[in-house]
């Protein structure tokens, strides 16, 4: 169904929406045309939301109440993003390019992580440490203070929900920079907030350039926890701009993640993965399957089908729910298209695609398939973050581990066997911080996700991830006695 857009959108600030001089107009990826323009924050409004959110975490109006208190907001904030989930679901497939289908799964899993930290909003507990006769020793677990969060594009609102949600569980305020490509989404996203009725403060949304807004906020000692999803070059300068205060960072790099399928490999469920792992949202995914290590005795036939997949695939603009849409901009496409023309000049072959489909009006990436790739090559290191998959033999188990670990990156890996030993003992030497096993994307908003190397580190998701917006106290009491 469509909704009518709104064609000015503001930032969220101490309670209040805030419009601005500045306008940023955002575009339609698979039609190029404008969808609607939003108001450009600049340093005076980043400052006025970090005033905000210091004097409602200093303030206590979030840890202050009692847990029980949390645990209610966040269920209701639930509610409200359920509520507004189709007419953002249309924003979102608008301003995005994805899917109306995949737009909506998206606030459905943004509601879920509200629903997932509000059952734990509660159970923040300390421990006891025992110290012997005329001693109490325990910990207790503080909110940090004022969360920066810098949302990227390709997922802006279930990412947002995700550090967002157990951030406000733990009784932290929070300060959120949009994605400048894809920043209406969220505003619906604050729009759910807006009606939880949050203290003021709790909450602020910002629109501002990385380089003005994003750099003011996590330079700021103000900001006493970074969460950061992107690129290694940004999250480099962030973690700069974060040392000189000390501020502790919750950081997701990005990934070259390879999926290892052996003989025995169930081959629907290796090809439903290869749909899903690469191909889905344009690649335009940190954890996307884009290496594919296949055992030689079965490379030829799996390539093949891999490459009849690919060929299948229908491309078209979100709300037509079609398999294939495009990437989120120009400069996205001619980063990808550089890509392949690299390899291609290096000598991997390009057994679908590898070229913009140049037939139809948007940023659209033909779905790709590289063989020939040598493990030195650019296209087998270095992130795409497009519908482009290389396809890799092996011959052992150490050969796949050793091309597998490969990179730089260390984000998530996959195992396809039905040897429940091969895969535990893959597992246990996959450099990766998630290893899926028979399924990619096996996990869920419950399973810790993060990475090593160049992927970054903490994590999120799970009940893990709570622990990164909390920070540990000892109170050790040397008991008096008459």
């Amino acid at each position: 169904m469509k909704h009518a857009i709104a064609s000015r959108w503001q930032n969220y600030i101490d309670g209040h929406w805030v419009d601005g001089e500045r306008q940023l107009l955002v575009s339609n990826p698979a039609t190029t045309q404008p969808v609607a323009s939003i108001a450009l924050a600049g340093i005076d409004e980043a400052e006025r939301a970090l005033d905000a959110a210091t004097r409602c975490a200093d303030g206590g109006a979030l840890s202050r109440p009692r847990p029980a208190q949390r645990v209610q907001w966040l269920l209701r904030i639930a509610a409200q993003i359920r509520a507004l989930t189709e007419e953002g679901a249309w924003v979102l497939c608008q301003e995005n390019g994805k899917t109306l289908r995949d737009a909506r799964d998206e606030f459905v899993e943004a509601a879920r992580y509200f629903e997932y930290y509000a059952g734990m909003a509660d159970k923040i507990e300390g421990s006891s440490v025992p110290l012997g006769n005329g001693y109490v020793d325990f910990t207790t677990h503080e909110p940090m203070g004022v969360s920066v969060q810098i949302v990227p594009w390709n997922f802006p609102v279930s990412i947002c929900a995700r550090s967002l949600a157990p951030a406000l569980a733990a009784g932290n305020a929070v300060v959120v920079k949009s994605p400048e490509l894809s920043p209406l989404g969220l505003c619906v996203l604050f729009r759910a907030i807006e009606r939880a009725g949050l203290p003021r403060g709790a909450a602020n949304l910002l629109c501002g350039l990385g380089s003005e807004v994003g750099a003011h906020l996590v330079s700021s000692p103000k900001a006493k926890q970074i969460v950061f999803t992107g690129s290694v070059a940004t999250g480099r300068s962030i973690l700069a701009a974060a040392a000189h205060w000390a501020t502790p960072s919750v950081m997701e790099l990005g990934g070259k993640s390879a999926a290892v399928v052996f003989p025995d490999a169930d081959r629907e469920q290796v090809l439903a993965s290869v749909r899903s792992g690469i191909f889905f949202n344009a690649g335009q995914v940190c954890s996307a399957m884009s290496r594919l290590l296949v055992h030689r005795d079965v490379h030829d036939e799996v390539l093949a089908a891999v490459a009849d997949l690919a060929r299948g695939l229908v491309s078209g603009p979100g709300e037509d729910n079609p398999d294939h849409t495009p990437l989120i901009s120009a400069a996205q496409l001619e980063r990808v298209q550089a890509i392949c023309n690299a390899a291609i000049a290096e000598g991997a072959q390009a057994v679908v695609g590898g070229d913009r489909e140049g037939d139809r009006t948007g940023h659209f990436m033909q779905p790709t398939v590289f063989a020939g790739v040598r493990a030195d090559m650019k296209i087998a290191r270095e992130e795409v973050f497009g519908p482009v998959l290389v396809v890799m033999p092996f011959e052992t188990e150490d050969e796949a581990v050793e091309i597998a670990n490969g990179t730089d990156f260390g984000l998530v890996a996959g195992v396809f066997t039905r040897d429940l030993d091969r895969a535990l003992r893959l597992t246990r030497r996959l450099r990766a911080g998630q290893v899926f096993v028979n399924e990619w994307y096996a996990g869920g908003i419950e399973t810790p996700f993060g990475g090593v190397g160049l992927s970054g580190f903490g994590r999120e998701k799970g009940q893990e991830a709570l622990y990164s917006y909390v920070r540990t106290k000892n109170v050790a009491i040397r008991v008096q006695r008459d």
